[in-house]
């Protein structure tokens, strides 16, 4: 399996800022558009980094073959 790129962002918000999330347009080198999905967790900043260690094992549940 060849080397691999992983595209992310984070930032952290008080609670009921966020009134909107758009998915996010990479450029890639053939000349062709992808987009990623954005999303939100919210919580304690335990709640928050537990969530994001499940979301991340889930991710990589998508793709068996990496």
């Amino acid at each position: 399996m060849a080397n691999l790129t992983l595209v992310y962002g984070m930032r952290l918000l008080p609670e009921g800022e966020v009134t909107e999330i758009n998915d996010a347009t990479l450029k890639l080198a053939n000349g062709h558009e992808a987009h990623v999905t954005m999303h939100v967790l919210e919580g304690s900043r335990e709640q928050i980094e537990t969530q994001l260690k499940q979301s991340l094992d889930a991710f990589f549940d998508f793709y068996p073959e990496i």
